[in-house]
């Protein structure tokens, strides 16, 4: 996070790189929730004027600036409405699945810049010392970079399953309504296992009443994420390998 990067290692070329990159990856992010919904017949993205490249348009302020500064944030929202689409569930699965399937091709599009103008080496070595930023095509090579990381970092943080998080709304949409019924359920996962018993009957149902909890799970974890010295960082874990990994792949590393 952007915190980390600035902690005894202030550049402001770092600064404006990251800045300009989330404002571009949080816009395509949105735009393509919107696209998406309107494809499947929603006409809210529209009404609201959502379908634009315009970053103010999608921008959440207090979210983005907390983002920017602390690492975490919700950079903006799409107003969508999935009662409103041709296939509410599929519509609703492809619509939140757009969003980060945007931000995965954003990383590869300025992988695939980076690599062609310049070398990957000395672009990585820039990002982990922006001080070494001295004239354009540095600048120009350290935000390519940038762009690759912060997109990555979208698209695998957003896939996962918990509330208000895109990975949450696809697990919901892909839960079916009804499941098993309460004989085919084991008698010992009746008798102590309530939950996990109530929601093999209702699967989709229990999700989404567990959405509140599953918030406070999210918050808690960002929470433990955020504290100097934490050795419970489970988010840091679950994010930080899947995103230093597709990283350096696309960089072909």
């Amino acid at each position: 996070m952007l915190i980390q990067f600035l902690s005894g290692n202030f550049s402001l070329a770092m600064l404006v790189a990251v800045i300009i990159a989330v404002l571009i990856a949080m816009t395509i992010h949105e735009l393509g929730h919107c696209l998406m919904a309107t494809w499947w017949g929603d006409p809210t993205p529209r009404e609201n004027g959502r379908l634009t490249l315009n970053p103010f348009v999608h921008i959440y302020w207090p979210g983005f600036l907390m983002f920017v500064f602390i690492g975490f944030g919700i950079l903006g929202y799409a107003p969508v409405n999935a009662r409103r689409m041709r296939d509410p569930r599929w519509g609703s699965f492809w619509t939140s699945a757009a969003g980060p399937l945007a931000n995965l091709a954003l990383a590869i599009f300025s992988a695939l810049l980076l690599r062609l103008f310049f070398n990957s080496q000395a672009a990585l070595m820039m990002f982990q010392r922006p001080d070494m930023v001295s004239d354009a095509l540095q600048f120009i090579a350290l935000f390519l970079g940038v762009s690759v990381f912060y997109n990555v970092l979208l698209f695998v943080f957003n896939l996962i399953p918990l509330f208000p998080i895109d990975g949450w709304r696809m697990v919901l949409a892909l839960l079916p309504g009804y499941f098993m019924r309460r004989e085919q359920i084991p008698a010992f996962i009746r008798k102590n296992m309530r939950p996990l018993a109530l929601f093999l009957q209702q699967p989709a149902f229990q999700w989404e009443r567990w959405a509140q909890l599953s918030q406070f799970v999210l918050m808690a974890l960002i929470l433990f994420s955020l504290l100097p010295g934490s050795t419970f960082d489970v988010l840091g874990a679950i994010i930080g390998q899947p995103t230093a990994f597709l990283m350096l792949r696309l960089l072909g590393f």
